[in-house]
């Protein structure tokens, strides 16, 4: 069961338009071969995410003593959401908004001390068209891109250990986490990361493509397959890893790893594809619910009547009936976004 009043803001509005407003960024980046010393992250510059999560915070200010482990490098997400109960986690809305994976570009529109305040591109929403505002730890980002290179390696599991040559673990990275393969062979693949880096990883955790290629087939299948890895994962506000997600979180990453991009937020979801009717749902659609008029949850149609989700603190993602509360009564809309 959703708890009303918090899943009103864990899928809903965010920042307001006010509070995101970034200057235009230069799409050039610093040289992988520029001298790491000399090269800095600089306002107007993109720069890649160099942790596993990066954790969008509203404002310097808005992280708590408990956050600190989301705010190191490296990044320290079990240890994280251990440490935090359910209040603990509904004290996060009004504090953090969305995440980014390890290599994933940031446009950085301002520095303030030792925080870089950033739109992420790739998460489509009104607030701003350059992509989701927020702002990040300078110690969680690095100037210098990934090397380009002509594949990808995607990671399909929930999460996977990028390890150094002599074995050892180095970096739990998130389903969805994308780097460029520079080697590899037999059992594992040398990828690469920002700040001119590299680590492996096994290839059993992993689909390489082509750099530009699709890690998982557009299907419904393959996506309820994927979604369904996730049963059980505990509710994360702002979530949008492998670590834990919210209820739009989960859809966007999912739905992202087989080629669709989906708006960040589920209100944004909501108008995105094409309307369908709850009588005509097929496995793969969105189902929104909304109270008062305002759409608050996401979850996913996967068929026999029922619905896969991440309902709400302190729970984890599962499969209920449609017919059962709060979906029987408020339900608002479905969208298929599949082909």
């Amino acid at each position: 069961m959703l708890t009303m009043l918090l899943t009103l803001a864990a899928c809903g509005p965010v920042p307001t338009a006010a509070e995101a407003s970034p200057s235009p960024v230069a799409s050039a980046s610093p040289s992988p071969s520029a001298n790491p010393v000399a090269v800095r992250v600089r306002a107007g510059w993109p720069a890649y995410v160099d942790v596993a999560v990066a954790t969008e915070w509203r404002s310097p200010g808005s992280p708590r003593a408990i956050d600190a482990p989301a705010l190191a490098n490296p990044v320290r997400m079990r240890q994280w959401l251990a440490a935090m109960t359910a209040a603990d986690q509904a004290g996060l809305i009004g504090r953090a908004d969305s995440q980014a994976l390890l290599g994933e570009r940031v446009d950085v529109v301002a520095l303030r001390g030792s925080w870089a305040k950033v739109v992420l591109p790739r998460q489509a929403t009104p607030l701003d068209a350059k992509g989701y505002p927020g702002w990040i730890p300078l110690v969680q980002l690095s100037p210098i891109a990934p090397p380009n290179t002509g594949s990808a390696a995607t990671v399909t599991a929930p999460t996977a250990w990028l390890f150094r040559r002599d074995g050892v673990r180095a970096i739990e990275m998130s389903f969805g986490t994308r780097l460029p393969v520079i080697a590899g062979g037999g059992s594992a693949l040398e990828v690469g990361l920002p700040g001119g880096r590299s680590l492996m990883v096994a290839r059993a955790a992993v689909v390489v493509t082509g750099a530009k290629s699709l890690a998982l087939p557009k299907t419904s299948s393959s996506i309820i397959a994927s979604a369904r890895e996730f049963l059980g994962k505990t509710y994360l506000w702002a979530g949008t890893s492998g670590f834990g997600f919210d209820c739009s979180g989960l859809m966007y990453n999912v739905f992202r790893v087989h080629g669709v991009t989906l708006p960040r937020d589920a209100q944004d979801q909501a108008l995105f594809g094409r309307s369908v009717s709850r009588t005509a749902l097929l496995p793969g659609d969105l189902v929104f619910l909304a109270k008062g008029g305002v759409v608050h949850h996401v979850a996913m149609y996967v068929g026999n009547g029922q619905v896969l989700d991440s309902p709400d603190f302190g729970l984890g993602v599962e499969v209920v009936s449609i017919a059962s509360e709060p979906y029987a009564s408020e339900f608002s809309g479905a969208r298929r976004v599949l082909p």
